[in-house]
């Protein structure tokens, strides 16, 4: 058996509407893994699409792919993905066979919808908070650090949200909690079967260069191209490898606090807090392509929105300092990132904008949570850091 550079998780909730599309993360699986036998996959696949089972029929199938072949496989019942216990069993077995293969590097590929700090994972019943995603990655990691003390100090390097939104810097902040090294996802919406399982190729290349992994990673993502015949899409109009090391993110949230503190005092004066709303909204927010409103157009490109501040003479000094300081620190996560000027599945929308992650910025009342009680782009421990909801007072 060959030795492994990369053990790769690719956790698929597949009863929805893109189950079969989506599934082509599974294929590419196996044909990675055949161009290179250093990468094995451990996939959980909840599906009813037609394959070990006829069509129709819901199931879950594990299995382990390596050499471009399936060395194990079991089907259960299927199983909840939305379950925050179920991920972090999953996450947990993925390290379990990490250790077991020697693997240098352990990430996990999330397949589903998603819904930026709201959060992912979605099924017929419920849709995964974002907390709760990364509270499960950081309870897999603990279960196998508990049942392998010999292996105790392995843990998540990388997280591939294969899903819509979920670039966000409360998303990377709590990754970061949870010791995950990097994310790498898009800041907008995306187009199904999304993200390549090839991306596991420059991942296990780059092991000591996250720079030239995050760039190769983006590249694969943005040049990958999906359809038929005459009809042909990219899956992202733009997508960031974000670097999730605790001192840049604790720097990133102290820059993010110290803006949102000088805004709240600066919106005192109703000429200013005006002037601010009117800068927030020169900067669209995401799933900009729908003709109408939608619950993330408060989801704001944080490196645009914080610029456009500091470049606004009408607002006081201290906003526009601390709001360049925020931008460099939201800079300094980004390791790799690209973006589409004319996102043709998007009619042509323009992203280039959507450099790096998106911050939570309402602008109106009905901005602030649209989804709660049930969903919640507000509980979290990002948003109460850094005075968001303060913020959101103050302003609206």
């Amino acid at each position: 058996m060959n030795a492994t550079a990369l053990q790769f998780g690719i956790y698929r909730d597949g009863l929805n509407n893109l189950d079969h599309v989506q599934s082509y993360a599974i294929d590419q699986a196996t044909t990675t893994s055949k161009t290179d036998p250093s990468i094995a996959f451990n996939i959980e696949d909840t599906t009813a699409r037609r394959g070990s089972e006829p069509e129709g029929i819901a199931r879950t199938e594990f299995s382990d792919v390596r050499d471009g072949r399936v060395v194990a496989e079991h089907v259960e019942h299927p199983h909840e993905m939305s379950s925050r216990s179920d991920l972090a069993a999953f996450v947990a077995t993925t390290l379990d066979k990490a250790e077991a293969n020697g693997a240098k590097q352990t990430w996990i590929d999330l397949v589903d919808h998603g819904g930026g700090d709201g959060g992912g994972l979605e099924t017929d019943r419920s849709l995964m908070s974002m907390p709760d995603i990364a509270g499960a990655i950081a309870d897999g990691i603990h279960q196998h650090a508990q049942a392998h003390a010999e292996d105790a100090g392995r843990s998540v390097d990388g997280v591939v949200a294969n899903q819509c939104l979920m670039a966000t810097l409360a998303f990377t902040s709590a990754l970061s909690d949870a010791g995950v090294k990097y994310l790498a996802a898009s800041p907008e919406t995306m187009i199904a079967p999304g993200v390549s399982s090839d991306v596991a190729h420059p991942i296990a290349a780059n092991e000591n260069d996250p720079s030239a992994m995050a760039h190769a990673v983006v590249a694969d993502t943005m040049k990958t191209t999906y359809g038929a015949g005459g009809t042909h899409w990219n899956p992202a109009a733009a997508f960031d490898v974000i670097d999730c090391d605790p001192t840049r993110v604790a720097n990133m949230q102290q820059s993010v606090k110290v803006l949102n503190d000088s805004l709240v005092a600066a919106a005192s004066r109703i000429i200013t807090r005006q002037q601010i709303l009117a800068d927030a909204n020169a900067v669209d927010g995401v799933s900009r392509e729908s003709p109408e409103p939608t619950p993330w157009r408060a989801d704001r490109p944080a490196i645009r929105l914080y610029e456009t501040f500091a470049a606004d003479s009408a607002l006081p000094q201290s906003v526009r300092a601390a709001a360049t300081q925020a931008a460099a620190s939201v800079k300094a996560l980004v390791l790799g990132h690209s973006e589409s000027a004319h996102f043709q599945p998007f009619g042509g929308t323009d992203y280039r904008d959507a450099v790096g992650p998106t911050v939570h910025f309402p602008t109106s009342s009905l901005q602030v949570d649209p989804w709660a009680p049930k969903i919640s782009e507000t509980r979290n421990a990002f948003y109460q850091t850094v005075d968001g909801g303060r913020l959101a007072n103050a302003l609206v």
